[in-house]
């Protein structure tokens, strides 16, 4: 029962109502219930005159009277004369001496018994006096006559009754709406049994009142929905399962209240009843969308009986293994907004906390005392306990609003016309809300400077709610960290800072933002950078400034000149700094600013940032030093609120200890990544083998002047741990992608590797592989790109396109002389081994496979078919790798090895994913094929402490080499034992163990006992069986029965056959 009904329940004690007449005797009311209508109406007249100026003395009797009057079922005109008496009464203004009695002595139930009234005029008269009086009344007692009209309409056994208290309802739908929109949850569940009476007129009208209650519902998340939901109420069995479509698909960002909750749950209720899956499934989304915006426990509390219960059920009995999950998140976060304990299904919780109309009279009662009444008045007054009651309604909705409090004046004037009522009313509404959030703390947030902004907004991404009612408050010249887990919303929160989307954010003529990002598309490449700023139609700069800013930061005349398809990461993100500087924003958003940055860019960042005097930031960094040494403040992004700390990243985890675990790179046991053990590879018996090899090196960028790399040698193994250092623009990124075959060498040297070699890669810019895609689930990429069964990706690499010389040179070597005839190379199909090398499959053109012959690969290379050869050789790799079965049950197992949870792989578009998340889904698919050697290029990039200490401890247990490309030496430290040193395009290598041959490490074993179970591409479970070992003696006798068969006749297809 919600507590402004349940103050209902408190009724004054028959002795006070008698103190209300302050000594006065009853007064002679026959007159207003004789037969006589005109004698009526004057009477009546005289008697409201009497108690607008007497207040309730004059009405002393009154109530009695008429309940007699009504009950008198002799004389219609009696019963219809009192209720004529109640509508002059409150149209003459005596509404306010008439409220403190009418509802506890027996008025009000003799009126609405008079509904069903036989004589028509009494049942219009009765219905009028309630309307007039609820609609004249104070709105704040809509609580308390509610209860018997929805008795009435639930229970009433005559249909008239029914009838006549949906009328009442509905006046107070119109004169109390803030009221009865708090009262909702009473209200839906005995209208949405009302809709389906036997009777057509209670039908008809309980439908009428459905609509114009649930017209009180605010929510602009569901407001357009309301239609669908009464029909889902009226009509369940078909209208259920669409009305939960169609909610599935919308994004709740506004805050949820009782009105909401009272529209939603029976509709979900039903839900979870239903058989399909995937409908309960959309119900427990739905669910656990909505609880993350309700407020408070005392707002959902009534409703966690009728949706905990069904949701544990659910949860027990739902085979899906991922929709189970999803039920129990919406069962969590539904306990946790509710307060539910976890042994509780929610049936048997103890009612929350209510304000008495007691505790009420006697802050009135204390408020009078300290105005210096005298008398002070008694709290057993009848008026006192009236007005407590109606004081306890507002309290236990929290409306402490000012306006609100004086329409309690009137009545407090009753009882003590001095000191001033009005200003007792606002001392007592001070008082109240004083007492009700002395538990409450609120945090200050005063300080001196100009405000950029303050303003209060929700915010979410797709389906998933990130904030809610946050309040964001910034000041000029302030450095704010903003802070979090991956996915709690710190990008998507700046972006929407940026494009405008948060309510009550300063316009951009006010207030100008700046969001600084690695932004440049693969469009820009061939843009110079001096053009690429200067094209910028955001930035008011002539092209002199734009000289000078970009010398600030580091750009020489040469640089600016150069195309921006040559910077490396470093260089790229301090073009974008640049153009924040030439923005001249009052606030500049930087996500992950430190990305791709040397030590000696972070120290000038640094710098920079601190500089800023008249300009505000709010940055999103995992670099725990940059931000401590540059911050004033930090924005908590936690449990869908912002909350401001004071001071730099040390102070704010001194005071949430918690937040450590953003920073630390300690691995947590229940948060682990975990890589796939890569198959085995022929020839490879030590983990020191070579297995890819760089020879004498050089490259140069077409579009650039200088070489980027020069005679570069390296070798690679299963048992590297490499780290590729240098500052920014050393070559580091050009040395891995001539390593994985996204460049070719162009100034001499070789590079050889392994024929089945996977490699795993992971870019500097890791969004580059998904950019396409971002509309696509995880789940859905992996299905394009892995289609064929090769990888999508591997197939547009370099090393894989053939270019015009390649093409000639294939034509001219594709003529074959075999058996004195010239045939043509058409394709080559297969591999096999051939001694230490392989010879491979070729079919030619015009002939059937029949005349198909194999030849060496070295002569296959020498007439110019080696992309072709690798072709086959990444077939194979494949084959020889098991190829998984590229299903949703083996991707979202394998996404989760790396924290991504099946709802996110399934059900998200990428588009809708942070930072960190992506990263993950790059990372999955990137290892999709098991690779040997996995190489990343900045992998700390938007990952959290938590994930990069997850991802440093599942590389150390990996089977697989592991080079890596970072600036970030916690994560170097403590994974790599070899470093490569890159500086001005030339390579020192250290701490390396290269080798010739298999070296001298163990071996590599090829067996682990029990081992993991298998499944074909289809998904299909592999039985392996284990041959069986044939002895000498048995393969004797074999051949001596072969040989007898043949003897006989018989046919025998080989001597291996046993």
């Amino acid at each position: 029962m919600p507590a402004a009904t349940a103050v209902a329940a408190a009724t004054p004690d028959p002795a006070s109502l008698k103190a209300a007449a302050n000594g006065a005797s009853t007064a002679d009311f026959t007159t207003l219930f004789s037969a006589d209508k005109a004698a009526r109406d004057s009477a009546a007249h005289s008697i409201a005159a009497a108690a607008q100026q007497n207040g309730p003395a004059a009405l002393h009797g009154f109530p009695e009277a008429a309940v007699k009057a009504l009950g008198d079922k002799k004389s219609p005109a009696a019963r219809e004369g009192a209720a004529s008496a109640v509508i002059n009464i409150v149209k003459n203004g005596g509404v306010k001496a008439l409220e403190p009695t009418f509802i506890d002595n027996g008025l009000y139930a003799a009126l609405l018994e008079a509904f069903a009234d036989k004589m028509p005029a009494v049942r219009t008269a009765a219905i009028e006096a309630v309307r007039e009086f609820v609609a004249a009344m104070n709105p704040w007692a809509a609580g308390l006559v509610l209860p018997a009209l929805l008795h009435e309409i639930k229970t009433a056994g005559k249909w008239q009754l029914k009838t006549g208290s949906l009328v009442i309802l509905n006046q107070l739908t119109t004169s109390a709406p803030i009221q009865i929109s708090k009262l909702m949850p009473e209200i839906v569940p005995v209208l949405s049994e009302a809709i389906w009476d036997t009777k057509a007129d209670v039908k008809k009208a309980a439908r009428e009142s459905l609509t114009k209650a649930t017209a009180l519902v605010s929510n602009k998340d569901i407001e357009r929905f309301i239609p669908a939901l009464i029909k889902a109420l009226i009509n369940p069995v078909e209208e259920v399962p669409n009305t939960i479509n169609l909610l599935s698909a919308t994004t709740f960002v506004s805050e949820v209240d009782s009105p909401t909750l009272s529209l939603m749950v029976p509709l979900l209720a039903r839900g979870l009843n239903e058989k399909p899956t995937a409908t309960k499934r959309k119900v427990a989304v739905i669910i656990d969308n909505m609880s993350k915006l309700v407020d408070s426990a005392v707002t959902v509390r009534p409703f966690v009986p009728k949706l905990l219960p069904g949701l544990l059920k659910v949860e027990t009995t739902i085979g899906d293994p991922e929709a189970r999950n999803v039920v129990g998140r919406a069962i969590g976060t539904l306990r946790q907004v509710g307060e539910v304990p976890a042994s509780s299904d929610g049936s048997d919780l103890p009612p929350l906390k209510v304000h008495e109309p007691a505790q009420l009279a006697s802050g009135l009662i204390a408020t009078w005392k300290k105005a210096g009444a005298n008398p002070v008045p008694s709290v057993a007054d009848a008026v006192v306990i009236y007005t407590s009651r109606l004081a306890s309604n507002m309290v236990n909705l929290k409306n402490f609003d000012a306006s609100e409090w004086a329409t309690l004046a009137p009545y407090i004037g009753m009882v003590a016309p001095s000191p001033d009522p009005a200003s007792i009313a606002s001392q007592w509404s001070v008082r109240s809300a004083s007492d009700e959030t002395a538990d409450d703390e609120v945090p200050e947030d005063e300080e001196e400077g100009e405000d950029l902004c303050n303003c209060q907004f929700s915010l979410a991404y797709g389906a998933k709610i990130l904030l809610n009612t946050a309040t964001l408050r910034l000041k000029r010249g302030h450095r704010y960290g903003l802070c979090g887990r991956n996915g709690t919303g710190k990008s998507t929160l700046m972006r929407a800072i940026n494009n405008g989307q948060v309510e009550g954010f300063p316009s951009p003529d006010e207030v100008r933002t700046f969001y600084v990002e690695h932004d440049i598309d693969g469009s820009e490449e061939d843009t110079s950078v001096l053009q690429f700023i200067s094209t910028d139609k955001r930035i008011q700069a002539d092209e002199k400034e734009i000289i000078e800013t970009l010398a600030s930061v580091g750009f020489s005349d040469e640089r600016q000149k150069g195309s921006i398809g040559s910077l490396s990461g470093g260089w790229k993100m301090k073009l974008a700094l640049a153009r924040a500087m030439l923005f001249k924003a009052d606030i500049l958003l930087l996500d992950e600013p430190t990305n791709h940055l040397d030590v000696v860019n972070v120290a000038w960042l640094e710098n920079y940032l601190t500089s800023l005097t008249h300009c505000t930031s709010i940055i999103v960094s995992h670099d725990s030093s940059f931000l401590n040494n540059v911050i004033t403040d930090v924005l908590h992004l936690n449990r869908f609120k912002l909350r401001r700390y004071r001071g730099n990243l040390e102070s704010f985890m001194k005071q949430v200890p918690e937040a450590r675990s953003y920073y630390t790179l300690e691995p947590q046991e229940d948060y682990q990544f975990k890589f796939p053990d890569p198959p085995l590879l022929e020839g490879v018996k030590t983990k020191e083998k070579s297995l890819l090899k760089m020879r004498k090196v050089g490259f140069q960028y077409p579009t650039q002047p200088v070489q980027q790399l020069y005679d570069i040698t390296l070798q690679v193994s299963l048992s590297s741990r490499v780290a590729v250092l240098g500052p920014n623009g050393s070559g580091k990124s050009t040395l891995v992608k001539l390593l994985i075959g996204d460049l070719e060498p162009n100034k001499g040297g070789e590079i050889w590797k392994h024929p089945n070699l996977v490699i795993g890669y992971v870019a500097q810019h890791a969004f580059h592989h998904i950019d396409n895609h971002l509309d696509k689930t995880p789940l859905e990429y992996m299905l394009w790109r892995y289609q064929t069964g090769e990888d999508l990706e591997e197939m547009m690499k370099a090393n894989r396109q053939i270019t015009e010389e390649e093409l000639q040179k294939m034509k001219d070597g594709s003529t074959v002389i075999v058996e004195g005839q010239k045939r043509t190379i058409d394709e080559i199909l297969a591999r096999k081994k051939l001694k230490q090398s392989y010879e491979y499959e070729v079919s030619f053109k015009g002939l059937s496979s029949t005349e198909n012959i194999w030849m060496s690969r070295d002569e296959l290379v020498k007439r110019g078919f080696e992309k072709k050869v690798v072709e086959v050789d990444t077939r194979e790799a494949q084959r020889l790798g098991l190829l998984r079965p590229l299903v949703r049950r083996e991707i979202e197992k394998h996404f989760a090895d790396f924290g991504l949870e099946p709802e996110f792989v399934s059900h998200n578009s990428m588009r809708g994913l942070s930072g960190g998340q992506k990263v993950k889904v790059v990372l999955g698919a990137a290892t999709w094929r098991r690779p040997h050697v996995i190489c990343m290029d900045e992998p700390t990039n938007y990952l959290d402490r938590e994930s990069l200490a997850a991802l440093i401890s599942a590389l150390k247990v990996f089977e697989g080499g592991v080079l890596v490309i970072t600036h970030n030496r916690d994560f170097s430290e403590s994974l790599c034992k070899e470093v490569w040193a890159m500086r001005d395009g030339r390579l020192e290598a250290s701490g390396h163990n290269w080798v010739e041959g298999q070296g001298a490490g163990p071996r590599i074993d090829k067996g682990n006992g029990e081992d993991e179970d298998q499944y074909d591409a289809m998904g299909n479970k592999i039985t392996v069986t284990k041959k069986k070992k044939v002895t000498a003696s048995d393969a004797r006798k074999a051949k001596k029965e072969r040989m007898a068969r043949r003897k006989r006749g018989e046919e025998v297809f080989t001597d291996e056959e046993l």
